[in-house]
């Protein structure tokens, strides 16, 4: 399936120059989001990990179903100031400004491994903050998945040597 057609670019959003590639189109497509959450869980076939992470809110939307589907439980990684318990946060900078993650600090326990799921990967820092906080809280990054890569944004520099897979990629703005 040809992810690509049923993606909707928004030009000049959220900002002028920029090219928005919204997934609700594909969110609304039976046949789409089945594809891109099957095609996510493949990915991750014969790949020991305890939890899968998420970003809110798009990294919820295919974490959840991924963690559901493979018996694994799901760990949201949330703006500033949105969990009720105990936190270890994380400040890191965005494509257009700064931001504030979050996660509980009992999350999971040293040692786990946990894979990162979310919608974009574009110039990484998301990504690269809640590695940085897992790190720290003495978990394992053991893969990164994503729907939509903005290859031109050279995001995989930013997160190392560690295991990504994408199933859409820009190699362009266009």
């Amino acid at each position: 399936m040809n992810l690509k057609k049923l993606i909707r670019n928004v030009p000049n959003f959220p900002k002028e120059g920029i090219i928005f590639r919204d997934i609700t189109t594909i969110l609304q497509s039976p046949e789409g989001l089945k594809w891109a959450i099957e095609s996510m869980e493949k990915s991750l076939e014969g790949l020991e990990f305890d939890y899968i992470i998420g970003p809110e809110s798009r990294g919820f939307i295919f974490g959840v179903p991924l963690a559901y589907n493979l018996g694994k439980g799901f760990i949201p990684v949330r703006k500033e100031g949105k969990l009720p318990y105990t936190t270890k946060s994380k400040a890191y900078d965005l494509e257009y400004g700064t931001a504030t993650i979050e996660v509980h600090t009992d999350a999971f326990t040293p040692g786990q491994k946990v894979v990162i799921v979310d919608d974009l990967l574009a110039t990484g820092g998301t990504s690269k903050a809640i590695i940085d906080l897992v790190e720290e809280m003495g978990g394992e990054v053991v893969k990164l998945v994503y729907l939509i890569e903005l290859d031109f944004l050279q995001g995989r520099k930013v997160l190392g040597d560690y295991n990504v897979t994408s199933l859409i990629n820009y190699d362009d703005e266009e």
